[in-house]
């Protein structure tokens, strides 16, 4: 079966950069996130998780030229085939305002791990590492999910990627 789409090595080359520059992004912010777990302060974790989502999210998609503002910046037929490629992955976060009501409802698939965090935080020192080793992997598993959707989109839809933006070392 033929493919639509064309992959160079320039492509994958632009791709791969893209992966491993959210990625280095991602690990960042989950870093932050199993910090603010270990805290045994009720709902510091989930509001540290949302925040950091909130904003690593968007970037993330930025990298892959996925957010809403750049999806509508494409011509209709690149517009048509990211939409359609976005409803054949089944991501609810791609080309969409992330705002925390939606991390929230992304972060119930997860739930369980999530309240299992919020219980062994109260135990002292090994459960406080527990729940830092919880929050690094609930972050890090959102996030990894949504770098597939991103290129399982510019893949399907034979998205050219932007050009990488200078890296701005938030918090």
């Amino acid at each position: 079966m033929a493919s639509s789409t064309h992959s160079t090595p320039a492509t994958d080359a632009h791709l791969q950069a893209a992966i491993q520059r959210s990625r280095r992004l991602l690990h960042r912010r989950a870093l932050v996130a199993a910090v603010a777990s270990a805290v045994p302060v009720p709902g510091l974790d989930w509001a540290v998780d949302a925040a950091l989502l909130t904003r690593l999210l968007p970037q993330i998609s930025a990298e892959f030229g996925l957010t809403a503002e750049q999806i509508d910046q494409l011509d209709p037929s690149a517009r048509e085939q990211v939409q359609k490629a976005v409803g054949l992955v089944g991501s609810v976060l791609i080309g969409k305002l992330i705002t925390r009501d939606l991390v929230l409802r992304v972060a119930h698939t997860v739930g369980v791990r999530l309240t299992t965090k919020q219980l062994a935080k109260y135990v002292p020192l090994a459960g406080q590492a527990a729940a830092a080793a919880l929050g690094y992997a609930v972050l890090r598993y959102l996030g990894q999910q949504h770098i597939r959707d991103c290129v399982r989109v510019c893949q399907s839809a034979g998205l050219a990627l932007p050009a990488p933006t200078p890296s701005k070392t938030s918090k």
